[in-house]
């Protein structure tokens, strides 16, 4: 008996002992995997971070313009600014046998003077953008009043998108023909 009781008490040394190397081995690999993790993190921050100033000087950039596009405009008198005619577009309309299209003249106003440098080189852009704005329609698109002012926004804003030097204010339709 005596010798079952010390079997007994060096196994539950044993089983002790293991248990607290268990913990050890367990509370070591958590430390560790914590240290990396805020190794990783570090890094990704680091590479976000430092990545970002471009994005920040571009953004700082595009504001600014917005702000000075704004100034402009609030500046200015509100009155009708000066007119930059486009010559007559005469494009398919989108239809199920092909046979309608539409022919329109229009004019933008300009917020100032100094836009129409900028769209003189631009004049083939700004007929590719309404043409393809145009040929995208349908006749119950653009046959009501409301269909054609949805028309006149969406080219002013795809026009304004590739403007530096100032924006187009209104888009008027001189002339207006579906066939």
């Amino acid at each position: 008996m005596a010798e079952e009781e010390k079997e007994e008490s060096q196994e539950s040394e044993g089983s002790e002992t293991q248990k607290k190397g268990g913990s050890n081995i367990v509370l070591i690999l958590i430390v560790v995997l914590l240290v990396l993790v805020l190794a990783i993190g570090g890094v990704v921050a680091y590479l976000m971070l430092s990545g970002d100033d471009e994005t920040i000087d571009d953004t700082t950039i595009k504001q600014e313009k917005i702000e000075k596009k704004r100034s402009r405009r609030n500046n200015e008198e509100m009155g009708v600014g000066p007119m930059y005619p486009l010559d007559k577009f005469t494009v398919n309309l989108m239809s199920e046998n092909g046979r309608r299209y539409l022919v329109v003249k229009m004019n933008m106003e300009e917020d100032s003077e100094e836009l129409t440098p900028e769209l003189d080189k631009k004049t083939p852009l700004i007929r590719d953008i309404v043409i393809s704005i145009l040929s995208s329609k349908t006749v119950e698109e653009i046959t009501t009043a409301k269909g054609k002012e949805k028309l006149k926004e969406e080219i002013l804003n795809q026009i304004n998108k590739h403007l530096e030097d100032g924006e187009i204010r209104h888009v008027y339709f001189t002339e207006f023909v579906i066939q």
